[in-house]
């Protein structure tokens, strides 16, 4: 079987099912790849349950080291980091029960109108003021995000910022499509009211380099 190159995890070259085959097969390695694939994602779906950084950081390491354990239980039904995701979720959530922050979500209301996401103008050629603006927008926007119910932030974050199809967060949080179409509705209109045309963008919650490094080394040394 020819050689995998780390670096090829830039242009997806190498599939994940071969990756987690070679893996399980001995290649831990490889792991790196679903490793730096995964961690702008997983980052931000825990964030959406937890806003201290160190103790997301702790979580996401946590996530990938059950999931190495467990990878020869992964059975392709869904994609890799959908299956990881829900047990990123599953570390979030006990993290909150040992803080005692968990509550039942029973959503009831199912009125979908006014679905339109919030927009920012384009600017081709940003200026120094464009750019300030820029920044001051995200982090407005990301404390609004912060003040959602957990309930609807996380759906706002999965589908949003991390683009996640419906069905992919139905079966992510194992509740249904409508369910998740009435969260997802309730968070963009908290969000409307109090930021209108605001931006959403790609930066928001950003797991940056220097850290996706760190976890990434952190979590290779450990398994």
């Amino acid at each position: 079987m020819e050689a995998i190159r780390i670096s090829d995890f830039d242009n997806k070259q190498v599939s994940e099912a071969e990756i987690i085959q070679r893996i399980i097969s001995g290649e831990k390695i490889l792991y790196e790849i679903l490793l730096r694939r995964n961690n702008q994602k997983l980052y931000r779906v825990i964030r959406g349950y937890i806003s201290h950084i160190p103790e997301i950081e702790d979580l996401m390491q946590n996530t990938y080291l059950k999931a190495y354990e467990k990878l020869d239980q992964f059975r392709y039904k869904s994609s890799f980091s959908t299956w990881l995701i829900r047990i990123g979720i599953n570390e979030a959530l006990g993290k909150l029960r040992e803080k005692g922050k968990m509550h039942p979500l029973n959503p009831k209301s199912s009125n979908l109108e006014g679905n339109s996401i919030l927009e920012m103008p384009d600017s081709n050629q940003p200026t120094p003021e464009s750019k300030m603006i820029r920044s001051e927008t995200k982090n407005l926007l990301e404390r609004a995000i912060d003040a959602l119910p957990r309930k609807y932030r996380v759906i706002y974050i999965l589908r949003e910022i991390e683009e996640l199809s419906i069905d992919e967060i139905s079966c992510s949080l194992d509740i249904s499509a409508e369910n998740v179409r009435v969260r997802l509705h309730r968070a963009k209109s908290s969000l409307k009211e109090s930021l209108y045309d605001q931006s959403i963008t790609q930066d928001i919650f950003e797991f940056g380099a220097t850290r996706c490094d760190r976890l990434t080394e952190a979590v290779m040394r450990a398994i």
